[in-house]
């Protein structure tokens, strides 16, 4: 049996992060559109929706790190999690941009599952050789000049900042601009400025262009994923 073989004699698992409070958000259905092209290649889903699943963001004394104790026991809700990310063999988290990062449940979500002696701290680490994509939905327009250094921020904290730090083989940032349906830009002066609505037709031309870019943003993922089996 080839390598090739081994790599798709079996369901390969895909857990997809949802970081956004409404199901109907535009985030949340760029996800389900994300998880069904994964699925569609072959992959088992684990659909993680922070919020609906209850998880809490909030770093406790059960899950703070200890520097001194790589194999300390965190709290079964981190250690439940744990094990969904060591059964993926891709993840994919779904997000808006807030102040060019992630919303608060995601960076919760790494600080206290993503942990000393679990996601790093050991010379051969737990998640190594496992695949990352962010698909980061933005409001700013995409000729706004603020697109550029927003995607090189996500690009350092989550690629290099994370998911490389933890031993991930591969990790890309899938910046999805134009998310608003009223688009806006800061000026110069620092002020907000805000267009009209999008809508009829010209919202859903909007809507239809986003989803084909995020999925060629997945479909990319995982050719290049096939190539590397």
């Amino acid at each position: 049996m080839t390598q090739h073989d081994s790599h798709a004699s079996h369901a390969r698992t895909a857990l997809v992060v949802v970081a956004h409070h409404r199901t109907d958000s535009l985030t949340a259905h760029t996800a389900r559109r994300a998880a069904d092209r994964l699925e569609a290649a072959g992959y088992h889903i684990d659909l993680l929706d922070l919020h609906a699943e209850g998880f809490d963001p909030r770093m406790n004394t059960s899950d703070q790190p200890d520097w001194g104790n790589r194999e300390k026991v965190y709290s079964d809700e981190a250690h439940a999690h744990m094990r969904r990310v060591l059964d993926a063999d891709v993840v994919v988290a779904v997000f808006p941009v807030y102040w060019q990062s992630v919303p608060a449940i995601l960076k919760g979500w790494i600080d206290r599952v993503w942990n000393y002696g679990f996601a790093y701290g050991r010379s051969k680490p737990r998640l190594a050789g496992k695949r990352m994509l962010w698909l980061a939905l933005a409001g700013a327009t995409a000729d706004d000049p603020v697109v550029e250094g927003m995607r090189t921020v996500l690009e350092t904290n989550l690629s290099e900042g994370i998911a490389y730090y933890c031993g991930f083989s591969h990790s890309t940032v899938g910046l999805l601009t134009d998310a608003e349906e009223r688009p806006q830009r800061v000026d110069a002066e620092g002020n907000l400025l805000v267009g009209a609505a999008v809508t009829g037709a010209e919202r859903e031309a909007q809507y239809a262009d986003l989803d084909r870019r995020a999925r060629e943003f997945v479909e990319r993922f995982v050719a290049e994923e096939l190539v590397g089996c």
